[in-house]
C-alpha cells in the first residue's frame, strides 16, 4: 500500500512531540518492525482516557505493565485493579531474556531491568492496605444508583440522609443504614411523619432487600472506617518515581456488584478532591481497570449513566481511566468515544460473530494508506497491537501496527515470601489495617428505642386514678361520641382532616 520510506516519514512526523511522552514501540510494516519508527504517546494527552483490547493471551496485561512502569518512571502514580494476580512482579526487575534483547534491537530501544515502588491494595481480607469508604462519603444519590432504586425509593434514600444529618447520626456502614431505615417504620414513624411524610415499609422493605444483595457480594468488609484518603494514591517515592497501586481483586471476580460499588465511590471521591488541573503537561493518576466488562455487563442504565458522566468530567482534574478488555464492544459507544488512546492487540475470527465484531472495531480507527485495518487485526503476533493516540493538539496520530516494548518488570507475580516482604515494608498498611467501629446510628437509635421503650414500662406501671377509669368507661357507652369518633375516622381515612392532622 506504500513504500518503507513513506511510511517511516509518515510515523516519525505524525508521532513527533515536543513534550515528555512514552514511547510504545516501533511501528510495522507488512509484519516487520521498522528500527527507530518510535510510536510516541505524549504525557499531555493521558488525561483524555484509553483503551487496551484483545483476545485472551494476546499481550494486553504486558502492554499495561508497559504504560504503568513507564508512567511511574515520569512521576506519575498509578492504580491498577489487578482481577487476575499478575501484576505484582512489577515491583521486582525482569530477569532479562535473549528474545526480549532482540525484541528492543528490532525497537531501536536499549532494555534496562528495573523494579518499581509497589503498593499492594485489598477490598476484602486479604493482605494489604485495606480500603474502605462510609455511607456518608457515598452521599445519597450515588448510592441510590448503586442499589438500582426507583425514583420514590430514591427519595426515601435522600430523606433518610436528611434526617441523620439533622439528629448528627454518623452513616458509616451498612448496618447503619439499615438500621435508621428500619427506624423509619418501626419505632420512629411518628417522628419520620411529623418531619418529612410518611414512609412506605413496602418502599423501605424493597430498599433493604437490595442492600442484602450488595452485602452477599461482601459489601460489608468495603463500608466501614477507617475511610482510606485518595490522596495517598499520589504518592512519590524518594527517587521522585510514582508509586504503582495495584488492588488485589482475585477474590471478588464473581462478584461485579462490589467491584462497581467500589470503581464509582473511588471516581466520585477523586473528582470532589482533587482540584481542577486545566491544560497541564502531565495527568495527576492513571488508572487501569482490568477485565472492565465486569463494571458494564449488567450495569443498570442510572450506573451507566454515572459512569458515562464521570469518564467526561474526570479528566479535568488530570485523571486518566484506561479500561482493558477483550474487545472494544465490551465498552458502551458512550465511553468508547471519549478514549483518546487505543492499543487493540489482535482479534480472533473464530465465527461470524467474531468476524462482525472484527469489522465494527476495524470502524474505530482512523483510515490508514498503509494497512488494511481488519486484515491487520486478525493477524498481529503476540506484544503486538495498533495504536491510535492523540498528538499534543488532541489529533489523532497516524494508525501504526507496533512491535511493543517489553517490561522493564518481572512478567510474572512475587512469591508469597517476597509479597509478605513488600507489605510489610508498607507505611500505609499499619494506618489502614485496624477496623475502627465508634459510635454510629446503630448504637445511637439502639439506646434510643431502649430508653423509650423503658419509659413506656413505667407509664403501663402507674395506677390509673378511679376518675379516670370511669370517664374512659363513660366515653366507650356515649354513643354520640361513637357516631363523631366514627365520622372522625372516615373523613381522616378520605384526607379531609389531612391538614387539621398535619
Amino acid at each position: 500500500m506504500g513504500n518503507t520510506e513513506q511510511f517511516f516519514d509518515h510515523i516519525t512526523e505524525g508521532y513527533q512531540t515536543k513534550g515528555d511522552h512514552i514511547v510504545m514501540g516501533a511501528a510495522m510494516l507488512d509484519g516487520e518492525a521498522l528500527t527507530d519508527a518510535f510510536v510516541k504517546v505524549p504525557l499531555k494527552t493521558l488525561n483524555r482516557h484509553g483503551l487496551i483490547a484483545g483476545a485472551t493471551g494476546t499481550g494486553k496485561t504486558k502492554t499495561l505493565q508497559v504504560l504503568a512502569e513507564n508512567l511511574s518512571e515520569q512521576g506519575i502514580p498509578v492504580m491498577l485493579m489487578d482481577l487476575k494476580g499478575d501484576l505484582s512482579g512489577l515491583a521486582q526487575p525482569s530477569p532479562g531474556h535473549p528474545k526480549i534483547d532482540e525484541r528492543h534491537a528490532k525497537i531501536g530501544l536499549p532494555f534496562t531491568a528495573k523494579g518499581f515502588p509497589v503498593e499492594i491494595l485489598s477490598l476484602s481480607e486479604q493482605d494489604g492496605v485495606r480500603l474502605r469508604a462510609t455511607v456518608s462519603e457515598f452521599g445519597p444519590v450515588l448510592l441510590s444508583r448503586i442499589l438500582d432504586l426507583t425514583e420514590t425509593q430514591s427519595g426515601i434514600v435522600a430523606v433518610v440522609f436528611k434526617y441523620c444529618d439533622d439528629n448528627k447520626l454518623p452513616l458509616l456502614d451498612l448496618k447503619d443504614f439499615k438500621k435508621v431505615l428500619q427506624y423509619a417504620t418501626g419505632a420512629g414513624k411518628k417522628e419520620f411523619t411529623e418531619a418529612y411524610g410518611r414512609i412506605s415499609t413496602s418502599s423501605t422493605g424493597a430498599i433493604l432487600r437490595k442492600i442484602v444483595e450488595l452485602e452477599q457480594q461482601g459489601a460489608e468488609e468495603y463500608f466501614g472506617e477507617k475511610s482510606f484518603d485518595v490522596e495517598d494514591l499520589v504518592r512519590l517515592d524518594e527517587n521522585g518515581r510514582g508509586f504503582i497501586n495495584i488492588l488485589r481483586l482475585t477474590d471478588i471476580q464473581d462478584r461485579p456488584k462490589l467491584f462497581s460499588t467500589f470503581m464509582l465511590s473511588l471516581l466520585a471521591e477523586i473528582y470532589s478532591t482533587f482540584p481542577e488541573q486545566g491544560d497541564s503537561d502531565r495527568p495527576e493518576l492513571i488508572l487501569f481497570i482490568d477485565e472492565a466488562h465486569l463494571i458494564f455487563k449488567n450495569a443498570s442504565k442510572a450506573l451507566l449513566e454515572q459512569i458515562e458522566s464521570i469518564v467526561k468530567l474526570i479528566r479535568s482534574k488530570g485523571i486518566g481511566l484506561y479500561f482493558v478488555t477483550q474487545n472494544p464492544t465490551d465498552v458502551p459507544d458512550a465511553v468508547l468515544g471519549q478514549l483518546g488512546l487505543k492499543v487493540q492487540h489482535a482479534l480472533r475470527a473464530f465465527t461470524a460473530k467474531d468476524r462482525k465484531a472484527i469489522k465494527l472495531t476495524a470502524e474505530n480507527y482512523p483510515e490508514s494508506d498503509f494497512y488494511d485495518t481488519a486484515e491487520v487485526l486478525t493477524s498481529l503476533g503476540i506484544g503486538e497491537a495498533l495504536v491510535s493516540a492523540l498528538d499534543e493538539k488532541g489529533r489523532p496520530t497516524p494508525l501504526a501496527a507496533t512491535l511493543l516494548r517489553a517490561p522493564m518488570s518481572r512478567m510474572d507475580v512475587l512469591t508469597k515470601k517476597e509479597l509478605d516482604q513488600l507489605i510489610d515494608a508498607s507505611d500505609l498498611v499499619p494506618r489502614y489495617s485496624k477496623v475502627e467501629d465508634r459510635e454510629s446510628a446503630y448504637e445511637i437509635l439502639n439506646d434510643k428505642i431502649a430508653k423509650a421503650e423503658a419509659e413506656a414500662e413505667k407509664e403501663k406501671a402507674k395506677p390509673r386514678s378511679t376518675r379516670s377509669s370511669s370517664r374512659s368507661r363513660s366515653t366507650r357507652q356515649d354513643p354520640i361520641i361513637k357516631v363523631l369518633t366514627s365520622a372522625t375516622f372516615i373523613r381522616g381515612v378520605f384526607g379531609i382532616l389531612k391538614k387539621v392532622m398535619r
